[in-house]
């Protein structure tokens, strides 16, 4: 008797932990936008200390920042599957893989690529349905902008310098989510045919190339039009002598490769096309 009794606790156990809920980290801003964004709260026990959207990850663990997170915070957390993203987080990552932590590294370049990361993890955290309304949420809004630009002639379209940060001058060029968004929103970004993704850029090429619109994707006390005015020749710009200098779209809508990307491209259509 004493050895059924003992049997059927343990296959209790295994079917209870069989049966047990997923356990999800996430060491980049942009996955932990997916996961929420696909339904995971509860499974997402980790989070970095920049992930700041939505307002739920605030209340989530925090595992470290983006570069160096806490290697035995995410050993207790007891993850099945750790969501990171490439670049500097390179030597974590490798350093995780060899604690035999299963990994997914999301590290999307373009509109298309961002589509096959949510569809990747979806599958992973067994969300494919919702991964595929997601993807149909945000194309739907992306259409929504291109039938309008497309109405656009090429020679009418709103030329555009998006500074990423201004000491040094930074802007987005070619293979960069800024450029993409800036094509569908109907925009020709000035720095576009620079050789890296995200590079510094001339102070005197912004004012020979004479953009029709600035959008700076960073918040500064200053107004944006004050803010550039004080710099020399910039008030010569086509943008500063009409006051289409802008800083009031979340940075994080035009950097971060996730769900919120359809919002910064709504953001950037309306500026340059009020």
């Amino acid at each position: 008797m004493k050895r059924i009794i003992l049997t059927s606790l343990f296959v209790f156990l295994m079917v209870a932990s069989s049966q047990a809920a997923p356990r999800y980290i996430s060491l980049a801003p942009s996955t932990t936008e997916i996961l929420f964004a696909l339904g995971l709260n509860e499974e997402i026990v980790g989070v970095s200390a920049y992930c700041n959207y939505p307002v739920q990850a605030k209340n989530k663990t925090k595992v470290g920042d983006f570069s160096s997170p806490n290697i035995e915070r995410i050993i207790s957390l007891k993850p099945d599957y750790i969501f990171c993203t490439g670049l500097e987080q390179a030597p974590v990552i490798a350093q995780l893989r060899q604690l035999n932590f299963n990994i997914y590294v999301a590290d999307p370049v373009s509109v298309e690529e961002l589509f096959k990361t949510i569809i990747d993890i979806g599958r992973l955290t067994h969300k494919v349905e919702a991964a595929s309304l997601l993807i149909g949420q945000m194309e739907s809004r992306i259409k929504a902008v291109t039938s309008k630009v497309n109405s656009i002639p090429e020679d009418k379209r709103i030329k555009v310098f998006v500074e990423i940060w201004h000491e040094p001058l930074m802007t987005a060029a070619k293979d960069s989510f800024v450029d993409e968004l800036i094509t569908l929103a109907g925009g020709i970004n000035i720095a576009h045919n620079l050789i890296r993704p995200y590079c510094n850029f001339s102070a005197e090429k912004v004012i020979n190339l004479d953009p029709q619109c600035i959008i700076l994707a960073y918040m500064d006390k200053e107004p944006p039009l004050k803010l550039i005015k004080q710099r020399f020749g910039w008030d010569k710009i086509d943008a500063v002598k009409h006051g289409r200098v802008f800083n009031d779209i979340d940075p994080d809508t035009l950097l971060r490769p996730g769900p919120r990307i359809t919002q910064g491209l709504e953001e950037i259509y309306k500026r340059l096309y009020p």
